[in-house]
C-alpha cells in the first residue's frame, strides 16, 4: 500500500467536511449521524482506495476526523458546504461517476440516520445533487 500524497487526503479531508455540513444542516449534530458515518467509512470507503495516510492508516478515517474536529468546533454548516462546493469546482476530475454515487449514498446515509431527513438536509443534499450534475456536464 502507497503513502498517499497530499492532494488525495484534502479529498476525504473536504469529504469529511461536506459530511459534516449535511449532519449540521440543522444546527444539531446527533450521535446517529456520526455512527452512520463511521459505519458508511468501515463498510464502503476504507477499502474503496488502498491508499493510506502517514500515520498508516486508511485515508478514509479522515473523513471521520475531519467530521469530528468540526463538530467539536461547532462550525457553520453553510460555510462547510461552500468550502466543500468551491473545492470540488476546483478539482472536477476527483469526482469520478463512481465516488460521486458513493458520496451521495453516504450523505443520504447520514441524513436518514436521525428520524429521517429533515427539511435543511433535504435542502442541502438537493445542492450536493445539483453541484454533482454541473460538475458531470463540465
Amino acid at each position: 500500500m502507497s503513502i498517499t500524497e497530499k492532494p488525495e487526503i484534502l479529498f476525504y479531508q473536504n469529504l469529511g467536511q461536506l459530511f459534516y455540513a449535511i449532519a449540521a444542516a440543522d444546527k444539531v449534530v446527533r450521535k446517529a449521524e456520526y455512527d452512520a458515518l463511521k459505519k458508511i467509512v468501515l463498510d464502503y470507503w476504507k477499502d474503496y482506495e488502498e491508499a493510506q495516510d502517514a500515520y498508516d492508516e486508511p485515508v478514509a478515517y479522515q473523513m471521520e476526523i475531519v467530521f469530528e474536529w468540526f463538530d467539536y468546533e461547532s462550525m457553520d454548516a453553510q460555510d462547510c458546504f461552500d468550502s466543500f462546493s468551491e473545492y470540488a469546482h476546483e478539482h472536477p476530475r476527483a469526482f469520478s461517476k463512481e465516488k460521486r454515487i458513493l458520496i451521495v449514498k453516504t450523505a443520504e446515509a447520514i441524513a436518514n440516520s436521525f428520524a429521517g431527513k429533515n427539511k435543511s438536509e433535504l435542502i442541502m443534499l438537493t445542492k450536493l445533487k445539483m453541484l454533482f450534475r454541473k460538475l458531470s456536464s463540465q
